[in-house]
């Protein structure tokens, strides 16, 4: 499905939009349940990943095959190796065929997991068999994705001597091993993360029945942040459901976005967007992204669309995304009339004065590709393809977008 963007405005300086629950936090959540049935959960993500993750964990099938979910395919690598006596084949789509797993999957092996590869040395599918695992030292390099980090420590409590995790440099994506540890907490799992080792103690005792209600979404809050920064001043966007001491690493928006204009003001589970200030045109916006690298795309847009130079580092991670991020972002962007570089982990972006019209921005399987680029029809029509890959996080982002006043076709 491709759909065209016709130059819209937002006519109704108000509007509200309700957005389902965090991916990061359900995924997790998920994995945390099927290990602890006491757990409920409220507010789960209505994203394909976590309705795959579901599926998987409630899945008796031999193959399991979780399409271009990357999350799951690291937490369930994890899972299903200490799900004793079972044996299983995790396998995805040709593009999570190409992304690496050799890193997790190593650290687990180190920890006494079998695990093999079934094509290539160090990608899915993976053959695992599931056993009873007693090793409780692992090392690995810090800047690693943290998914690694995360499946690790979502099954530390499992396993019979706990887990002690070493770091090695400077660690990366450091609020997302926090939320892993936080959800640990409310559970009742020990855990200490003291310069760069973290340790989690076996769970010996039952999880007390609770009812876990999950975060709305702050990667989804993106692209209305950057909507309310392309738009007319005094516009407002409400966001329902949020909260000030949020677990997730993208709610650094919040600061970020003052420097395109954009307040943000919380209230009662909710948060206020407000186009309220004007743009030093001639600032450049240097941000390191190395905690939040989920929102470069959005960010980099944005900065074109208001004609913006801007610097973005930290983003080594986004090579081994849906699609490599920085090169589709280069390519999209130079269709539209950017003059940008790149390098394995930063992102320049020159100013522009125009925008070239009537562009079709192509998504590469990437989700964050087809909702980053979509505020830009504020600015000029354009058009969107293969639209749909949108339901990988946020299935309702073209009707809520219709709802606040975009034309779309």
């Amino acid at each position: 499905m491709n759909i065209q963007i016709l130059k819209s405005l937002i006519a109704n300086r108000q509007s509200s939009i309700t957005i389902t629950g965090s991916k990061s936090e359900s995924n997790r959540l998920l994995l945390l349940q099927a290990l602890y049935p006491n757990i409920s959960i409220e507010n789960l993500s209505n994203s394909d990943d976590s309705v795959l993750m579901q599926k998987a964990l409630s899945s008796e099938d031999e193959v399991i095959d979780i399409h271009h979910a990357g999350t799951a395919m690291r937490f369930l690598t994890a899972y299903f190796s200490i799900q004793e006596g079972r044996q299983i084949t995790l396998t995805g789509s040709t593009r999570m065929k190409e992304r690496p797993i050799g890193i997790l999957v190593e650290a687990l092996k180190q920890l006494g997991a079998d695990i093999q590869y079934v094509e290539n040395e160090g990608f899915p599918p993976l053959k695992i068999k599931g056993k009873k695992i007693t090793n409780s030292k692992v090392r690995l390099k810090a800047n690693v994705s943290s998914q690694y980090i995360s499946a690790l420590l979502l099954i530390a409590s499992k396993l019979e001597n706990g887990l002690e995790l070493t770091l090695e440099g400077k660690i990366t994506s450091v609020p997302y091993i926090k939320m892993t540890l936080h959800l640990l907490n409310e559970i009742g799992v020990e855990t200490v993360f003291k310069d760069n080792i973290i340790t989690v103690k076996p769970k010996t005792t039952k999880v007390e029945s609770q009812t876990l209600v999950v975060e709305s979404d702050w990667s989804s809050a993106s692209y209305f942040y950057s909507i309310v920064a392309l738009s007319e001043p005094d516009t407002e966007v409400i966001l329902s459901s949020y909260k000030e001491d949020s677990l997730q690493g993208d709610a650094v928006l919040a600061e970020i976005y003052k420097q395109f204009g954009v307040s943000t003001i919380f209230e009662t589970n909710t948060i206020r967007l407000k186009k309220s200030s004007i743009i030093n045109r001639q600032s450049l916006i240097n941000l390191d992204l190395a905690n939040a690298p989920d929102i470069a795309q959005t960010i980099a847009v944005t900065a074109f669309g208001l004609g913006l130079e801007c610097y973005l580092t930290g983003l080594h991670t986004l090579k081994i995304k849906e699609t490599d991020r920085l090169v589709a972002l280069k390519t999209e962007l130079e269709k539209l009339g950017a003059e940008v570089a790149i390098t394995n982990e930063s992102l320049r972006l020159s100013k522009s004065n125009s925008i070239t019209e009537g562009v079709s921005i192509d998504t590469y399987n990437d989700h964050r590709m087809a909702m980053a680029f979509a505020p830009l029809g504020l600015k000029t029509t354009l058009q969107i393809n293969d639209a749909e890959v949108v339901s990988k996080s946020y299935p309702k982002f073209w009707d809520d977008l219709s709802a606040i006043g975009f034309k779309i076709k």
